[in-house]
């Protein structure tokens, strides 16, 4: 994630300060220490990603305010109408029905739900494996993303909190043995076998799949779950530890499909045709992932062919 000091964050939690707090004191005192406040949900500003480019769609100061299911019955309509009023009397570029959407007064299940598309148990604050299995990646990466300016009730932050606490270790197992598949399947042997036929579309889509793959295995075995596939090589570039991984990473996205590199070269599965850069950079790739694997103590043994430790990893 991106410095929370950036221009977008700052610009959104000094509009809370300056307007909204005052707001709900003013008008709704009686109710201030049960409104949580605060920048999260869909939107590459939650990520802190927002730059020029980002600013020609649904882009615009605001913040969420979420409530319990009770307390949206009993004053949320009122809320609503007050924050809107102070959204339209300043001047919001792009202000569009779609990001009024993301931004204002919703209830603490409604915000997850919808984010998740699940039936989240905001109250007792628990998920089912089956509920965790159905998740993606990025759907949860939106879910705890930005920043949470005051939740005096702790309702909001409660179930923010049983996210943030990663997957349980089952599940977990299950995400990097997925991953694990994906990437040797896609740049460890069907990229080859493309190469071998001429196919550089099909080749090109292997490549893409490996390389998305190898990224969410990264985040996997950080523990962090990665955002929405466009901003997934940024955010992988901001962890801890990633500089390396993530300069292969930016080495293999920018390679072409080398055809010279396979002329008159026929296709063994146990052979690497290391005169094509790619495959040789999927192997450290595979070095890398499986060195990360060995460290989180889920393999003892360094391959760097992922699919080798697929069953080790479901089974242990």
């Amino acid at each position: 994630m991106d410095d929370p000091n950036s221009n977008v964050w700052l610009k959104n939690r000094r509009f809370y300060e300056e307007h909204v707090a005052g707001m709900i004191r003013d008008r709704f005192g009686l109710y201030e220490s049960r409104i949580a406040v605060g920048l999260s949900g869909e939107g590459s500003d939650c990520f802190g990603f927002d730059d020029e480019i980002s600013r020609d769609h649904d882009f615009g100061t605001g913040v969420c305010l979420w409530l319990t299911d009770e307390d949206m019955h009993l004053y949320g309509h009122k809320l609503n109408e007050a924050y809107t009023v102070l959204v339209q009397e300043k001047e919001r570029a792009f202000y569009t029905p779609r990001l009024q959407e993301r931004r204002g007064v919703m209830s603490i299940h409604d915000f997850y739900s919808n984010i998740l598309q699940i039936d989240c148990d905001t109250v007792g604050c628990t998920m089912s494996e089956q509920q965790w299995l159905r998740l993606d990646h990025a759907c949860l990466a939106t879910a705890v993303n930005g920043e949470i300016y005051r939740d005096d009730l702790g309702a909001f932050s409660k179930f923010r909190k049983l996210l943030m606490d990663y997957y349980p270790d089952r599940v977990w197992r299950m995400r990097i043995a997925e991953k694990m598949h994906e990437y040797s399947a896609a740049l460890q042997v069907n990229y080859a076998r493309c190469m071998t036929r001429k196919d550089t579309v099909a080749a090109q889509l292997c490549k893409s799949r490996g390389t998305e793959a190898a990224m969410e295995l990264f985040f996997l075995l950080k523990r962090v779950y990665p955002p929405y596939y466009k901003w997934t090589f940024r955010a992988l570039s901001k962890l801890e530890g990633a500089e390396e991984f993530s300069a292969r990473i930016q080495e293999l996205a920018d390679l072409p499909c080398s055809k010279e590199a396979w002329e008159g070269t026929r296709y063994h599965p146990n052979r690497q045709n290391y005169k094509d850069r790619v495959v040789s950079l999927s192997e450290d790739i595979g070095y890398d992932l499986s060195e990360m694997l060995k460290q989180q103590g889920l393999i003892e043994r360094m391959n760097p062919y992922l699919e080798a430790d697929v069953q080790k990893i479901l089974k242990r």
